[in-house]
């Protein structure tokens, strides 16, 4: 399903915060050293992050506000360290529990790769989906579910 189709579901169906404007978008990258995917451009262009399923604070899939986006070894051990997991992984879906849905920004990828982070693995992390487009769909037919935990 194409990214448009997505997003109009989350807006008919979930809880979409009001959309990012490009200027916030600049001011994202600028602070984080990385531009959005295209994907993830388009997500934050139509809402600056989303509950699906539940409304805050009950909902298990909150993707992240650009405002909360940090690298996941802050979110998760709150040390900006390379002991404590790759530079390049940054927390976007929280999942609850200090448990997240990870994106990886290396720049060698053209759209970047989603993981699952549990945080008493972390920094091991298990591939979900090769884009936020595909995880998107997938989470979206999910039920609130974890569906890679289902596979």
């Amino acid at each position: 399903m194409p990214i448009d189709s997505l997003l109009a579901e989350v807006s008919r169906h979930h809880f979409p915060n009001a959309p990012a404007t490009p200027a916030q978008i600049a001011a994202f990258e600028a602070r984080v050293g990385w531009k959005l995917d295209a994907d993830l451009r388009a997500f934050y262009l139509h809402c600056d992050g989303a509950a699906l399923f539940e409304p805050v604070p009950d909902a298990d899939y909150r993707i992240l506000p650009l405002a909360e986006i940090r690298r996941a070894r802050v979110a998760i051990f709150g040390r900006d360290e390379d002991a404590y997991g790759s530079p390049s992984l940054y927390a976007l879906v929280d999942m609850q529990d200090t448990n997240y849905v990870v994106v990886d920004v290396d720049p060698k990828f053209p759209r970047y790769p989603l993981f699952d982070a549990f945080h008493e693995t972390f920094p091991k992390v298990d591939p979900i989906a090769p884009s936020f487009e595909e995880f998107l769909a997938r989470a979206l037919k999910s039920g609130g579910r974890s569906f890679w935990l289902e596979e």
